[in-house]
C-alpha cells in the first residue's frame, strides 16, 4: 500500500502572519493524523516561520520552487540547498504555471528535479495538458514527453524521492475537475509509463497525485481511484476547515 500525500500549494497569497496563523489551526486540526503525509507549500518569505510552528508537529514543509544550482551569481534564485537549510522537505517543481508564465522547459525542470534530490530533498514533479492538448487527443502523448524528459538521468533509487502530480491544465482553477476516471485513465498510463522507464517495483511505489480543483466535495471520489495516492490542492488549502476535511478524504 503506498502512503497517500496530500499537499497544499498556497501559491502567491499569505503574509507570514497569515502564514502562521494558518499552519496552528491546521496542525491543531490534523494533529491525530498517522497514516498520510501532509504538505503545505508557503511563499519563500514565510518558509521560515512556518517551519519553526511545525516543528514538533506532524505536518511537512515545500518550497513552491527553486533554481538548479547550489550558489553563485544568480540574483533572485534560491538553491535547494538553502531551503533544506530554511526547513524544507520537498519542492514543487514543473508546476504548470512555471511552465506557462515563465517558460521553463522540460529539460530545465529535469535539472531542477536532480537538483532537488542531490541536495536530499525530494521532488513534487508535476504534469499535465492544455485544454487544447486534451482537446486534441493529445493527453498521453504530452504526458509521456513530460515524464520521460523529467526523468530523465534519475535511478531507481532516486524515484523513492519523487511525488509524481498529475495536474491537468485546464482544471486548475477554473473549477473544473477531471472526472475520477479520467483521472485514473491518466495516473494509471503514468504508472505504466514509469515501469517501462524503470521497472514495475519502483511504479508500483511512486505516489502518483491528483491536481486541479480538488476540493471537499470530490476528493473522496478522486482517492478511490486505484493508481491515486492524494492530491496537490490549490484554492483549497487556503481554506483550513477546507484542507482538513481534503487531508482527512474517505475512500473507500
Amino acid at each position: 500500500m503506498r502512503r497517500p500525500f496530500i499537499a497544499g500549494n498556497w501559491k502567491l497569497h499569505k503574509t507570514r502572519s497569515e502564514s502562521v496563523a494558518l499552519v496552528e489551526i491546521l496542525k491543531a486540526g490534523l494533529t491525530d493524523i498517522a497514516d498520510r503525509d501532509i504538505v503545505v507549500a508557503p511563499v519563500f518569505t514565510s518558509l521560515t516561520s512556518v517551519a519553526a510552528v511545525l516543528s514538533d508537529s506532524n505536518l511537512s514543509l515545500a518550497a513552491q520552487n527553486c533554481y538548479p544550482e547550489t550558489q553563485g551569481a544568480f540574483t533572485g534564485e534560491v538553491s535547494p540547498a538553502l531551503l533544506k537549510d530554511a526547513g524544507c522537505r520537498y519542492v514543487i517543481v514543473g508546476h504548470s504555471e512555471r511552465r506557462q508564465l515563465f517558460g521553463e522547459t522540460d529539460p530545465f525542470i529535469n535539472r531542477k528535479i536532480k537538483a532537488v534530490v542531490d541536495a536530499g530533498l525530494s521532488a513534487i514533479f508535476c504534469i499535465g495538458e492544455t485544454l487544447e492538448e486534451r482537446e486534441g487527443d493529445k493527453t498521453l502523448e504530452v504526458l509521456k514527453r513530460q515524464v520521460v524528459a523529467g526523468l530523465e538521468g534519475l535511478t531507481p533509487d532516486t524515484m523513492s524521492r519523487i511525488v509524481l502530480a498529475y495536474e491537468p491544465v485546464w482544471a486548475i482553477g477554473t473549477g473544473k475537475t477531471a472526472s475520477d476516471d479520467q483521472a485514473q485513465q491518466a495516473h494509471n498510463f503514468i504508472r505504466l509509463l514509469v515501469a517501462d522507464l524503470f521497472d514495475h517495483s519502483v511504479a508500483q511505489q511512486l505516489r502518483i497525485v491528483y491536481g486541479g480543483s480538488v476540493k471537499p466535495d470530490n476528493v473522496d471520489g478522486l482517492l478511490q481511484q486505484p493508481d491515486i495516492d492524494g492530491a496537490l490542492v490549490g484554492g483549497a488549502s487556503l481554506k483550513a476547515e477546507d484542507f482538513i476535511r481534503i487531508v482527512r478524504f474517505q475512500a473507500g
